[in-house]
């Protein structure tokens, strides 16, 4: 049976500013001021059994949107479906408008690698993610969209850019694309990427929303850790894509080791100043 041609990707909803929700500063980002909206990793919530601080976020009226972490679509299994109804089950009680995972590979043969892996750019890959996408679209309640990795290594055989392999990803299932741009810049410390060169390839008419983050260079290598205080060359790669498009909606990650209110106050602010300074391209 074929499947139906995928609809075009449609602009998603204007989101704003936003900042990961994480339980260790739940009070912390309940009192950020000018906070539109936050997302929070799906597998760290239950449906039924929402945490108070969300609760109070949304009767507030700022948005929350799932970000799995574990669906592992870039893997050769199709996705689980007691995983695809625990998110969808997630995004219908939280009232959000998409959900996001990776396009990544977590697990093989029953192994958990507890590790978001980067996916063999083939065209064989690019078959099974597109299968992968297509089961998971058809059992969500709202659009999904996919993020980029930060990658320690490229295999060998690629056939095809990063860029590349989620523009004909795009076109093939009609997915939205999460765009990490602290991931595009790991990938040019790491494996000599060029951010620009990416972005000209990706269809950012597709783009669901930006994450941001921080990281640290220990011996050469660059480490997406969540962990550290945005840099400046991510901020910059950041207005690399402001330059190509209006994004949605842009979020600051943070994982571990948080700062004080005042400093994570201060990085949402770098992120706006790049947003009210982008000048668009032609």
């Amino acid at each position: 049976m074929t499947s139906p041609a995928p609809s075009a990707p449609t602009r998603g909803a204007a989101l704003g500013v936003g900042l990961g929700w994480r339980s260790e500063i739940d009070v912390v980002v309940e009192r950020q001021p000018g906070l539109d909206w936050v997302e929070v990793v799906a597998e760290n919530v239950c449906a039924g059994h929402l945490p108070e601080s969300l609760q109070i976020l949304r009767a507030r009226g700022v948005t929350v949107v799932p970000h799995g972490v574990a669906l592992g679509l870039g893997g050769a299994d199709r996705p689980d479906p007691d995983r695809l109804g625990r998110l969808a089950e997630t995004a219908t009680a939280l009232g959000s408008p998409l959900v996001t995972e990776h396009l990544a590979f977590v697990r093989a043969g029953g192994l958990e690698a507890g590790h978001l892996l980067p996916v063999p750019r083939s065209r064989d890959a690019l078959a099974v993610v597109t299968e992968n996408v297509r089961i998971a679209q058809d059992h969500l309640p709202v659009p999904l969209a996919l993020e980029n990795i930060a990658a320690q290594l490229a295999w060998p055989d690629d056939e095809l850019t990063e860029g590349q392999f989620l523009a004909e990803l795009v076109e093939r299932t009609g997915v939205r694309l999460l765009i990490d741009v602290a991931n595009l810049h790991t990938n040019r410390v790491n494996l000599g990427l060029d951010p620009a060169a990416e972005l000209d390839r990706l269809p950012l008419e597709a783009l669901a929303y930006v994450h941001v983050a921080g990281g640290q260079l220990v011996d050469g290598v660059w480490h997406d850790t969540h962990a550290h205080p945005v840099t400046q060359p991510v901020l910059e790669v950041l207005a690399e894509l402001c330059a190509r498009v209006d994004p949605p909606g842009v979020l600051l990650e943070r994982d571990a080791n948080f700062p004080p209110p005042a400093e994570l106050a201060e990085e949402l602010d770098a992120i706006r100043a790049v947003l009210a300074g982008a000048g668009r391209r032609g």
